[in-house]
């Protein structure tokens, strides 16, 4: 059995592994990573990159579909349009490689050991690695664990056959004429809607009472809009039960006996033609199979606990990413990994989640950052100042007037606490929106700053205009 020994030693080449890899190895610590799939993890083989190419694909496809029908206000028009899946997913595919190689490519530069394997814990700083060609144990002085999150699987409703998971919609070689999504939070939406605009037939069934319930109603209101638009059918205060027996349909309990169109059910269950059942009810920390019972770690529920510097309960072991609960983001993982790789090199860090950007690419984007007008108004008295894109003239070159700019900010010195956007690309706002809050703007600040015209970033320039009472646009 082969041995080697590092000072660090990874466990999961995803976006917080990789990274954390990188920046010890640039700091000239003696790094190892292990990983038993290909470099990226979830995000970049998985989940953000291609399900972004997917979501490009579609929106695409549809300015296109709506030239044919002769209703673009732009004066365009086009034959009808026509969409080979298998082509766009294999494009798909094509960046996700080209990614994949970058990433091994930047770990060797920054001279790290990567193992290709399944790692088990023997003790807190020791793993024994399944590899091709046999059995390696690594002995490291520190230890960070890396390994992901996965999607859940419902008893009643378990992978295979027409009831797929969002790895599994990334890969389909055709749209599916009736697509049932269980689940109305951001992943559910995201391809739930990308797959409507695609052609598809698109239920999505939510147990809650509204869909993304973890943003308020204001901010979602223009993508419950734009899901109506799509044909989208929502029913809320729905349970899915599993399939048919033929295995063509959904069982759905409604609470309310109604679908989302209004048609009365009865009260007790109801069946939802689907080809296929996309399941997007969360995700779950990947904490079995490392031999975790070895060391035993302290968890906080189903996650590793961590302090602010991602340390766990047991010396030398750091613990990063989707493994260590929410935000469930990959930059969030990417920060902490570069935190703990400068920790372990003797380096003063510490880790603040509080002003990390999350970004929902449904149609109309959403972005939120810091504290919500109900987090912040819990703290104090606010100022609120709101710049709707109907006011934007950049917005309405694009087509996208359907949406807002919000800023919350203490009322007694103006210091910004959070701030929200919903519109047609506003995920790029996000660097702006972290860098205020990171920076500890104040209102006086944001509405100071030169933004360019014609851009939707003014719409951030004229929300905190409008909190210190005096928009300019509106």
């Amino acid at each position: 059995m082969k041995e080697i020994s590092c000072k660090l030693l990874v466990i999961g080449a995803g976006p917080g592994g990789y990274i954390c890899a990188i920046r010890a190895g640039q700091l000239g610590v003696d790094t190892v990573i292990v990983e038993a799939g290909k470099p990226g993890g979830t995000c970049l083989n998985v989940g953000c990159i291609p399900s972004k190419a997917l979501i490009h694909a579609a929106e695409e496809f549809e300015k296109v579909s709506h030239m044919a029908g002769g209703k673009s206000p732009l004066g365009i028009s086009v034959s009808a349009p026509v969409l080979d899946l298998s082509k766009t997913v294999a494009w798909k595919d094509g960046i996700v490689s080209r990614l994949n190689s970058g990433v091994a490519g930047l770990l060797k530069k920054a001279g790290v050991k990567t193992v290709h394997g399944w790692a088990t814990f023997r003790d807190g700083k020791t793993v024994e690695v399944e590899t091709e060609t046999g059995s390696q144990v690594i002995r490291a002085e520190a230890i960070v664990i890396a390994t992901g999150s996965a999607p859940v699987e419902l008893p009643f409703l378990p992978f295979g056959g027409p009831v797929i998971s969002s790895t599994d919609a990334l890969a389909l070689s055709e749209v599916p004429k009736r697509l049932a999504v269980v689940g109305g939070g951001y992943i559910g939406l995201e391809l739930g809607m990308a797959f409507a605009r695609m052609g598809a037939r698109v239920t999505v069934v939510e147990a809650l009472p509204r869909v993304l319930a973890q943003y308020d109603a204001e901010l979602t209101r223009p993508v419950s809009k734009r899901l109506a638009a799509l044909g989208v059918e929502v029913m809320l205060g729905a349970k899915a039960k599993g399939l048919s027996k033929k295995g063509d349909a959904l069982l759905v309990e409604s609470s309310d006996g109604k679908t989302g169109d209004g048609k009365t059910g009865d009260g007790k269950s109801v069946e939802v033609a689907a080809d296929k059942v996309l399941v997007t009810v969360g995700r779950k920390p990947v904490t079995e199979g490392w031999g975790l019972e070895q060391i035993d770690l302290d968890m906080s529920g189903k996650f590793i606990r961590i302090d602010d510097q991602c340390r766990t309960s047991m010396r030398g072991v750091f613990a990063i990413g989707d493994v260590t609960g929410e935000p469930m983001l990959a930059h969030r993982a990417m920060a902490q990994g570069e935190m703990v790789a400068e920790i372990v090199a003797g380096h003063k860090r510490s880790w603040d989640k509080r002003s990390i950007p999350a970004v929902c690419f449904t149609d109309p984007e959403l972005v939120t950052s810091g504290l919500s007008p109900e987090e912040a108004k819990a703290q104090g008295e606010v100022k609120i100042g709101l710049f709707p894109f109907a006011a934007n003239g950049r917005a309405m070159t694009k087509q996208g007037e359907d949406g807002f700019v919000r800023v919350v900010a203490r009322a007694d010195n103006h210091l910004v606490l959070g701030i929200q956007a919903v519109g047609q690309g506003v995920s790029e706002l996000s660097a702006a929106f972290g860098l205020a809050l990171e920076m500890g703007a104040r209102l006086e600040d944001i509405a100071g700053t030169i933004h360019a015209h014609p851009t939707q970033g003014e719409g951030f320039q004229e929300a905190a205009l409008k909190a210190l009472g005096h928009a300019l646009h509106i």
